[in-house]
């Protein structure tokens, strides 16, 4: 068994308000201070089958443009997801599963590009996504408990889906077991690992209830179980991942602060930062984006303007 990570995103930042501000209240955190941000999903190659863990933003998803405002920034685009996939060695007609942690754009991108592929997603994601066909798995997490968490759905041997509703309603995350280590792979349970570590959840959360359930009981595993803690949006996902480097969560590393980022020149269009729907002026009647009401809000999540990014 082996677990990679696909990278196509490199060098971001967000801010720490964004990034664990939702319980406390983003003014009990200091915008000033910003954390490492990159984009990169997995794979899991058994030996007998490749599986995606998630599938990355669409090939033409624009790079975003940050500035004093951006809260999260997803960074420099390194490639697109399934050229990265295939810079690894692996050939997409021959990925046999891909499991969705869930339903954003920068999770789903690129689904189309498996055409021997089942998607395995929680129910409520793919109705909200509208999948269909014979490819789509609606996952009801019917295996029972796995460990301390309720629901569970056996994929593989040594590879559990699990439900961890709470960033979106349908949430889930991908736990790998191999040689002794656990490897959870949860899509944005938390955004960076210093949230992990501080025990903060981000602003970026549909249900914030249930996110904190989850959220005890990733830090509960991992207390308990050796972990390698697979992140999404932040480089320590794969540093962790090629290290193999298990989570202490009473003693967190020493952040590297992000790089300077180098400004480019702007589209006229916006990304929002969360979710990743990108708002085209071309699309809506030619209204810019800074002509937008004060209280309109991304039409995928429901987030506020001050998420979005120039692309």
């Amino acid at each position: 068994m082996e677990v990679k990570a696909v990278k196509f995103f490199k060098d971001g930042f967000m801010t720490q308000p964004f990034a664990c501000g939702l319980e406390d209240g983003v003014e009990k955190f200091d915008a000033s201070v910003k954390y490492r941000s990159s984009l990169q999903n997995f794979v899991i190659d058994t030996g007998k089958e490749i599986i995606l863990v998630d599938t990355g933003t669409p090939e033409d998803f624009p790079e975003q443009i940050p500035d004093e405002k951006t809260q999260i920034y997803l960074g420099e685009k390194i490639t697109d997801y399934v050229t990265a996939l295939k810079n690894l060695g692996y050939d997409p007609a021959k990925v046999s599963k891909i499991l969705v942690t869930h339903k954003h754009p920068d999770h789903t991108g690129e689904l189309k590009s498996f055409p021997n592929a089942k998607i395995f997603i929680a129910r409520k994601e793919a109705d909200e996504m509208k999948l269909d066909g014979e490819k789509v798995v609606r996952v009801d997490f019917t295996d029972g408990a796995y460990k301390n968490f309720e629901k569970s759905q056996k994929i593989a041997e040594g590879i559990y889906y699990i439900e961890a509703i709470g960033h979106t309603t349908g949430n889930s995350i991908v736990i790998v077991e191999d040689d002794g280590l656990f490897y959870i792979i949860h899509g944005d349970v938390t955004y960076t690992d210093e949230a992990l570590y501080m025990n903060k959840l981000s602003i970026a959360t549909e249900d914030k209830v249930a996110a904190r359930d989850t959220l005890n009981k990733v830090r509960e595993f991992i207390k308990n179980n050796p972990t390698i803690y697979c992140s999404t949006h932040t480089p320590l996902g794969y540093e962790n991942l090629e290290a193999k480097k298990t989570i202490d969560l009473d003693n967190m590393p020493e952040p590297i602060p992000p790089k300077e980022v180098v400004a480019k020149k702007a589209t006229g269009k916006y990304v929002c930062g969360i979710c990743g729907y990108v708002y085209d002026p071309a699309e809506n009647n030619g209204v810019a984006f800074e002509d937008l009401p004060a209280d309109w809000k991304c039409p995928r999540c429901k987030q506020s303007k001050e998420n979005f990014n120039k692309a």
